[in-house]
């Protein structure tokens, strides 16, 4: 009796992360998904559930890359102790978005088209629903870090004045007007995020 054909998990993601980047996340349906990777139906619903979590699981892996670019760069904020060494770092921090779109591009557009409270608001697996949460408590641990780094502080206008640099400067620039790619909106960010930074928290 042969043996049933087995798939590597990544190539299922690989294939969610390109239908949804280039179609949107409706195109990612069990069937689509199959067609791509040669699975069956059935053997995509018995290895990853419904077509909720398989979406699901793509963004998570999406977001860790962002994660892991990001937390790099707030590594060595952390570590300098020189001014300058620090605001690079935090520019570096800011500019993940685009550099994910260096490096992972179907990534960097599926964090852009897929909701994450979209995904929460449905049925998934509890320790899915679980991880993607974490996302944003890792994402609030960072910011509070930085605070503190930067400015010895870590309360609300602390670390209102990072989210500005690391969430709300990126996505105006760089994600809204779909400009990942674009030098110049690049540097409009870094200047940006330098200025905020020379004024600092209230």
């Amino acid at each position: 009796m042969p043996r049933p054909r087995t798939h590597d998990p990544q190539t299922v993601l690989d294939a969610a992360e390109t239908l949804a980047a280039r179609s949107g996340p409706a195109a990612v349906t069990v069937r689509a998904v199959a067609a791509a990777t040669g699975m069956s139906n059935g053997a995509l619903y018995h290895s990853f559930g419904s077509r909720r979590d398989v979406l699901a699981r793509t963004w998570l892996r999406a977001a860790h890359r962002f994660l892991d670019l990001q937390s790099a760069a707030v590594t060595t904020a952390l570590a300098a102790t020189d001014p300058e060494t620090r605001i690079a770092a935090v520019i570096e921090a800011a500019e993940t978005p685009a550099r994910l779109a260096e490096h992972h591009p179907d990534s960097a557009r599926l964090l852009l088209v897929v909701d994450r409270a979209e995904l929460l608001d449905g049925e998934l697996p509890p320790e899915l629903a679980a991880q993607i949460a974490a996302t944003d408590t890792a994402l609030l641990s960072v910011l509070t870090r930085l605070a503190r780094a930067l400015w010895g502080r870590a309360d609300r206008r602390g670390v209102a004045t990072v989210t500005t640099c690391l969430v709300d400067l990126p996505t105006a620039l760089l994600l809204r007007r779909d400009r990942l790619t674009d030098p110049l909106a690049r540097k409009h960010l870094r200047a940006a995020v330098r200025a905020v930074l020379e004024l600092g928290p209230r």
